[in-house]
């Protein structure tokens, strides 16, 4: 955030020092840094005329944090320490830099996302990692250090990461329950509370020092996330506290938790409504913690202070207090708004101090400079206190305190990030916490305040939590910084006096610079300049590394020692013993970014010109000085690989090259030969931006001319951008122009990518006259095609050099470039939908240029998909959006084909225009055949009507699943073109085959082709009985009448192979069993009250047919089951007792047998008599189509298996025994019983006509 330059202390100015081999013992546990001044002369090839606050020669010697932990006991006199370094005061426990380590394991990225803090309180520090929460005392020594491990629970773990690389997803409470323990002593009880703050979810653990278990509370409300969180001990409860959370929506909670749970008493709304997005922001108790029934604690809003008090013994009820505006238009008793150049005001974090009497509070300012037009944020701190003998007004302790004065803009995520803390030595300092892991000691003085950077090397990871040490005296000390992988330092006293510098005040309209590029957010900070200056790019990058590759003081080493033997190569050209030399020091050991040979290579291609600094502004670019200054680089980048090779070191690397846990190491060499693509990248865009600017004379410019740089462009602009920021994130490069730190750094070349996908707005926008947007759409796309061509050509040209290529991903195909360029090819598109007005020239040369702009795009996609399934990993995502921008991409481009060519016919010569046409298409063929764009090449192929070029295509595109020629074919589908797909398919029978596995409804013609008869017969049976998804409504439902016609023809199919089958006789019973199936639904439809419309065409399975018959009183209908139960399969049968049972039952009910009985008896009718009266009725025609001597199946083995007529001897159940529960029973059982007994024996003479005698047509 902050960029304070450097002071140089009196003692590491003095010259009388000598050199050592190895740093020098510390006292007082003060690390130790080689003055600048006294490093090695071969190692520093100090530059002369180089300016004192110039970039370092960047193969310098420089120790990194390892280096810099104290080795010697506080007993040795030294002499040589720095007074304005920080002092190592403690590790982070083993089990940490384990957890770590696994996690950097698990994740590509490299970021092991390490949260964490520090309690002033309990002088405890704390630490998450993956699902552990790791606490322990960061007072203790080293051998008497406990650290407590807590496993997460999943359910708190979910959607943690609210806004990673910024804002901690965490917040943590600790609860002491013993207040009068002293800071040194162990401590035995302490409670912890942490909460997720987006999804509000909160665990509590009582004691962690016993075995008492946590509890949980989670939230469904989905509310927006906690700002903040407090908690304090209730009187009178053990191991009980109040906790109270303030939301981003104005949300003010309260929770009581106990060792039996969580429970969330009472939620109000404070401050406006509806509240400003983040707000409230800060909770704080006034005071600290006192044996009273009643506790005040302060709440930041975005315009006031408020004090609430809270009952902590009864029913811990909340009241309001008084409130107090900070914010207004009275200036006297806060800010005042609305002042000139004023946008916004931001109170980002509130303290107090140990006695309850001052607040401090951290305020972001967004004003705009009238006379510039530039934006910039004013940091400051507003400290308030209570007038004398008023115990609810505050007054200003003191003028606003102004931190920075100028500094960039940060979107309102950046600043919510920062934290404020108070009280540590000197007095009246105050710690800024930002969230790209800064920490800056601020302190007024003299009114100007000074600004002291904490400043670690890359390796140490970023700064998690700063507080105050305990002192002798009883005060609080000096300030305490924890960091991710370096463990915990102290920032002396006399450090923040001596090294503390009066913060910049940059114009933001210097010369050179983009007004529009200040104004825009960023997230990176710029560093203080410390004895170690470091690069950018490698803090950018520390992250990869932390916590498992440190840098040590033998790396570095290493480095100058490689530096030393390079130079001397330089001279003499000699390498003898350089490769054993440099295997003893385990230099091939290192791996990626941090290996001395890829630090090497990236100094080479990165270092600054002695002679590009100047006072001509944008002339600069102008000469040939920066052309000469590239190939200059270029030569000793070939050089460099020279010393590699014939050193044999080269061989090393590539041998570096293993696999494990589908992760690709060895990547040093690839990172070297990647600088030397893209210093050829960066030559060859220097020519382009020659080029253009010889010929921007005879190009689309404003009308108004007089307002345009003669240097104006695209490219230009983005120079400026891309310089800016990297002039922004290096103090040392402040007094740089521009377009000189462009082109010193060529390893960071992606950043033209970064740029053009946050900030292309500021290049193209769509308030510029079109030609203008349409010629610089042109430009950049032109330099992203010759910067990945030349890189790609570099590859091809030097293959050799290369590492085996399985597994890594080249750097034009990392995400940033692919972003960056899908951003530019979004906005061309959009110009493509705008072109109606330009001429057919015009039209022509952007399509030029935006065609071999999408080739190279595509590549880049390719490239980045192949190295992740080379790689093992799930790279499904990428793929969805590799296919999905390429279709949309190659539908633009035949789009815009389409448009050229149907102009061209109207006016121009047929002949001409055929050329053209063709031109137009073969390029586009060439990009579609290459990325598999199958939707453009059937397009092709289908407008030109080409069958020839279409057959040519699916031969070429022959793959897995089909290839081309499945794509071609789903399209004649579609299309209901099953002629031609039939025809066609006979020339790729195996693709048609994969094709038609899910097309049965023309996999049986295919099969008849083949004479596969069987196949067929089998293959039109399923269909005959497949229901279609109503999930896919274009596919028509077959008609009950054309299933029965799929069923004849399976029949026919199973007869034409019966040569070739051997169950032939079987397969006929099956078919004939399901078209007497389906004549049964049929008719059973036509007797239903009303045919329903869904069931109408769909079949309907055995089951579902009988409950449609038992569901309506018909005679008619009560028989069809028995017929449904004859043609089913007999497992059917046994597995559907229970509504066998009913279907007799129902047959049962439909006569009225106790009126039967009764006729029979007044009558007196003889037994012929009775045995015509019970043959019409429903229990005698069910038993004769059961159990007569003429009854149907489709297998053997049916009714009378499963349910004989009579109960004499039978165990389960009987057709008797069924009607032995019928109403009728008791009196009409000898009618019942002598109709089943008489349907099992008569034959079928009956000539009704019914569906059983149905022939199928």
């Amino acid at each position: 955030m902050f960029s304070p330059g450097t002071k140089k202390s009196n003692f590491s100015s003095r010259k009388d020092r000598t050199v050592r081999e190895h740093p020098p013992p510390v006292g007082n546990g003060s690390p130790v840094t080689p003055p600048i001044e006294n490093r090695n002369p071969v190692t520093e090839n100090t530059i002369p005329e180089r300016p004192s606050t110039g970039t370092p020669a960047p193969w310098a010697s420089r120790l990194s944090v390892l280096a810099r932990i104290p080795t010697a006991k506080k007993s040795d006199k030294v002499d040589d320490v720095d007074p304005i370094q920080p002092v190592y005061a403690g590790e982070v426990p083993q089990v940490v830099r384990d957890e770590q380590a696994k996690m950097l394991q698990k994740r590509a990225s490299g970021d092991t996302n390490t949260y964490g803090g520090m309690d002033k309180g309990t002088s405890l520090a704390w630490i998450i990692c993956g699902s552990r929460l790791f606490i322990w005392s960061y007072l203790s020594s080293a051998a008497s250090r406990k650290c407590i491990t807590l496993e997460l629970p999943s359910s708190i773990l979910e959607d943690g990461d609210i806004n990673k690389n910024l804002t901690s997803p965490w917040l943590l409470c600790f609860l002491d329950w013993d207040h009068t323990q002293k800071v040194h002593q162990q401590r035995t009880s302490t409670g912890v509370l942490l909460c997720n703050r987006k999804t509000r979810s909160l665990i509590y653990w009582p004691n962690i020092y016993s075995s008492i278990p946590s509890v949980t509370h989670i939230d469904r409300s989905k509310s927006n996330s906690y700002n903040s969180l407090i908690a304090s001990a209730i009187l009178e409860k053990q191991n009980s506290c109040i906790a109270l959370a303030c939301g981003s929506q104005g949300q003010l909670s309260k929770f009581i938790c106990t060792p039996a749970g969580i429970h969330c008493q009472e939620t109000i709304t404070v401050g406006q409504i509806p509240s400003p997005k983040g707000y409230p922001r800060s909770l704080i108790w006034h005071t600290p913690y006192l044996k009273e029934s009643k506790r005040k604690f302060l709440l930041l809003t975005d315009h006031e202070i408020s004090c609430f008090s809270v009952d902590l013994f009864q029913d811990f009820t909340m009241s309001k207090m008084w409130a107090h505006e900070i914010v207004g238009d009275d200036g006297d008793v806060g800010i005042q708004k609305g002042l000139a150049g004023q946008k916004k005001i931001w109170p980002l974090d509130m303290q107090i101090d140990n006695n309850g009497k001052v607040m401090t509070v951290l305020v972001a300012t967004f004003c705009k400079d009238r006379a510039t037009s530039s934006s910039y944020t004013e940091y400051s701190l507003l400290t308030m206190q209570y007038k004398s003998g008023f115990e609810k007004v505050l007054e200003k302790r003191s003028p606003i305190e102004v931190i920075i004065p100028k500094a960039r803009v940060e979107d309102e995520d950046f600043l919510f990030s920062m934290k404020l803390k108070v009280g540590g030595k000197p007095s009246g300092s105050s710690v800024i916490l930002s969230g790209d892991g800064t920490a800056t000691v601020t302190r007024y003085s003299r009114n100007t305040s000074r600004l002291y950077k904490f400043d670690l090397p890359y390796d140490a990871g970023k700064v998690l939590d700063a507080s105050v040490f305990p002192s002798d005296d009883g005060e609080d000390g000096a300030w305490g910084v924890l960091t991710a992988t370096a463990g915990v330092w102290a920032i002396p006293e006399k450090a923040v006096l001596l090294g503390g510098v009066e913060p910049p005040e940059r114009s933001l309209s210097r010369k050179g610079s983009s007004k529009e590029a200040s104004t825009h957010f960023s997230h990176f900070a710029p560093r203080r300049v410390s004895s170690e200056a470091r690069d950018t790019g490698d803090r950018q990058r520390a992250a990869v590394f932390a916590g498992v590759t440190h840098r040590t003081a033998q790396d570095e080493e290493s480095e100058a020692l490689l530096t030393q033997y390079f130079h001397g190569f330089l001279q003499s050209g000699k390498v003898e013993g350089v490769n054993d030399t440099l295997q003893k020091k385990g230099v091939f050991e290192r791996d990626g970014e941090i290996n001395v040979f890829s630090r090497v290579s990236k100094s080479i291609v990165d270092t600054l010109a002695k002679h590009w600094t100047t006072t001509r502004g944008t002339e600069i670019v102008a000469l040939g000085v920066v052309s000469t200054q590239l190939l200059d680089k270029q030569k000793k980048h070939q050089k460099f690989l020279q010393f590699l090779a014939l050193s044999k070191c080269h061989e090393g690397l590539s041998s570096q090259q293993i696999y494990k846990f589908h992760l690709v190491t060895g990547k040093s060499l690839q990172i070297i030969m990647e600088h030397g693509e893209k210093l050829a990248s960066m030559i060859q865009l220097r020519e382009l931006q020659n080029m253009i600017r010889n010929q921007s004379s005879t190009g689309i410019l404003y009308s108004d001319s007089d307002s345009i740089n003669e240097l104006s462009g695209s490219i230009w602009d983005l120079i400026q951008l891309v310089g800016e920021k990297s002039r922004q994130n290096t103090v040392l490069l402040m007094d740089r122009d521009n377009a000189e730190v462009f082109y010193s750094k060529v390893s960071e070349l992606e950043q033209v990518f970064h740029c053009l996908e946050t900030k292309l707005s500021l290049i193209i926008n769509e308030e510029m006259p079109f030609p203008f947007q349409i010629q610089r759409a042109c430009e950049l796309s032109t330099m992203c095609v010759t910067i990945l061509t030349t890189s790609m050509n570099y590859k091809d040209e030097n293959h050799m050099w290369y590492p085996s290529p399985e597994g890594l991903t080249p750097w034009y195909c990392q995400t940033v470039v692919r972003s960056g360029m899908w951003t530019l090819a979004s906005f061309m598109l959009h110009l493509l939908n705008d072109m109606g007005t330009l001429d057919r020239s015009s039209k022509l040369e952007f399509h030029s240029h935006f065609e071999v702009f999408v080739k190279v795009l595509l590549e880049a996609y390719s490239g980045a998909v192949t190295a992740k399934v080379e790689r093992e990993e799930e790279h499904g995502g990428l793929l969805e959006e590799y296919w999905n921008r390429r279709d949309t991409l190659l539908d633009s481009l035949y789009q815009q084909v389409k448009v050229l060519t149907q102009g061209l016919v109207k006016e121009q010569e047929q002949e001409q225009n055929s050329e053209i046409s063709q031109k137009l298409s073969s390029n586009l063929l060439a990009i579609a055949k290459r990325h598999e764009g199958y939707q453009t090449l059937w397009n092709l192929c289908f407008d030109h009507n080409d069958l020839e070029l279409l057959r040519s295509l699916m031969h070429d595109s022959m793959g897995p699943k089909g290839g081309f020629s499945n794509f071609v074919f789903k399209q004649m589908y579609n299309n209901k073109q099953f002629s031609k797909l039939m025809r066609l398919g006979e020339e790729f029978p195996e693709e048609l085959t994969i094709f038609l596995k899910d097309h049965q409804d023309l996999l049986w013609l295919h099969e008849i082709f083949l004479h596969q008869f069987p196949s067929a017969s089998e293959t039109l049976h399923a269909l005959s009985l497949s229901n279609i998804d109503n999930s896919t409504p274009e596919v028509n439902q077959p008609t009950l009448t054309d299933r029965r016609r799929l069923l004849n023809l399976s029949k026919i199919a199973s007869m034409a192979g019966n040569d070739y089958d051997y169950d032939y006789n079987t397969k006929l019973k099956r078919i004939d069993a399901d078209l007497r199936l389906l004549k049964l639904q049929q008719e059973i439809l036509k007797l239903l009250p009303e045919e329903k419309d869904e069931i109408a065409h769909k079949l309907l399975p055995s089951a579902d047919l009988i409950h449609l018959c038992l569901g309506i009183q018909n005679k008619k209908l009560a028989l069809y089951p028995f017929e449904v139960f004859a043609w089913s399969s007999v497992s059917f049968l046994k597995g559907n007792t229970g509504i066998l049972e009913e279907c007799w039952k129902n047959a049962a009910n439909q006569d009225d047998w106790e009126a039967i009985n009764e006729m029979c008896v007044t009558k007196g009718l003889s037994d012929e008599e009775i045995m015509e009266v019970l043959k019409d009725t429903t229990l005698f025609e069910a038993s004769r189509k059961c159990y007569g001597s003429e009854r149907s199946c489709f297998e053997s083995g049916g009714f009378e298996d499963v349910m004989p007529l009579r109960q004499d001897g039978v165990e389960g159940a009987s057709v008797e025994g069924i009607l032995m529960q019928h109403r009728s029973f008791p009196d009409a059982d000898k009618l019942m019983v002598m109709a089943i007994m008489l349907g099992s024996v008569v034959g079928d003479h009956h000539d009704d006509g019914g569906v059983g005698d149905a022939m199928c047509d």
